[in-house]
């Protein structure tokens, strides 16, 4: 099985060593393709105002100066077009991927790009509790459990158009309760923090954060997450809201 392994937190970051440890595990044909910087909350954009560059580090190991879904691209269409994967595994990534967030992570876009091209494909995030916590997020929960539950995955026919999110919670390996196949919850609207500082020139400048949400939806991902499971939820790139076509096709008669 020839294993896909991209990210948004960039080439360097400790999740995708994380990732790759978990992926030798199921295969020897490793690949990894990544940004070569940290691209989070990139979604899933395309990089079309200026040309991509490619450093290839190692036999299989390569990093584009471009999103998430550019580095999927050029993977697929380009460094392996002879040797197409079998699998993308996206991640692990450093936070949450949960509700409403999946539409500006870039960790799934990449998933969702494989997908695109017909592969299946797996997005993988490690939650973290601790505010301000830099490169000392654990993945201890994330290294424990994503063997397990890729396998388990696999024995699942991959479905059409679609991708698989799972995010490991942020409690001790051995407190991890198990794991629960759950659909996309919804933060509450007003957790989205701006915060205000000034530069050295007196200035203004604005810094984009999430905060905390008291509001956890049932049968949700937040709630299985808050409970203590690694959540998996099916997704997919048809965004078609069907239960609206037929009140809007009766407007335009």
């Amino acid at each position: 099985m020839r294993i896909l392994l991209s990210n948004d937190d960039g080439y360097h970051a400790p999740g995708l060593k994380v990732l790759e440890a978990i992926a030798r595990t199921l295969s020897d044909d490793i690949w990894v393709v990544a940004p070569s910087e940290e691209q989070s909350g990139a979604s899933h954009s395309l990089t079309l105002s200026r040309p991509l560059r490619i450093r290839q580090h190692a036999e299989k190991r390569y990093s584009v100066s471009g999103t998430p879904t550019d580095s999927v691209a050029m993977a697929i269409g380009h460094i392996m077009k002879d040797s197409p994967p079998d699998l993308v595994l996206s991640g692990i990534n450093r936070g949450a991927n949960l509700a409403e967030d999946v539409t500006y992570s870039g960790t799934v876009a990449a998933a969702m790009e494989g997908a695109i091209y017909g592969v299946r494909s797996i997005a993988l995030s490690q939650v973290y509790s601790k505010e301000n916590a830099g490169d000392s997020v654990p993945f201890d929960a994330a290294a424990a459990w994503g063997e397990r539950v890729i396998r388990q995955l696999l024995t699942v026919p991959a479905g059409r158009n679609m991708l698989v999110n799972v995010n490991f919670p942020p409690i001790g390996a051995d407190a991890i309760k198990g794991v629960r196949v759950v659909r996309q919850g919804f933060h509450d609207v007003d957790r989205t923090k701006i915060i205000e500082n000034f530069d050295p020139r007196g200035y203004p400048y604005y810094w984009l954060g999430l905060g905390l949400t008291g509001r956890v939806p049932e049968g949700t991902d937040l709630e299985a997450i808050s409970q203590g499971y690694v959540t998996v939820t099916p997704l997919h790139y048809d965004l078609t809201h069907d239960g609206s076509m037929a009140a809007l096709a009766e407007a335009f008669r």
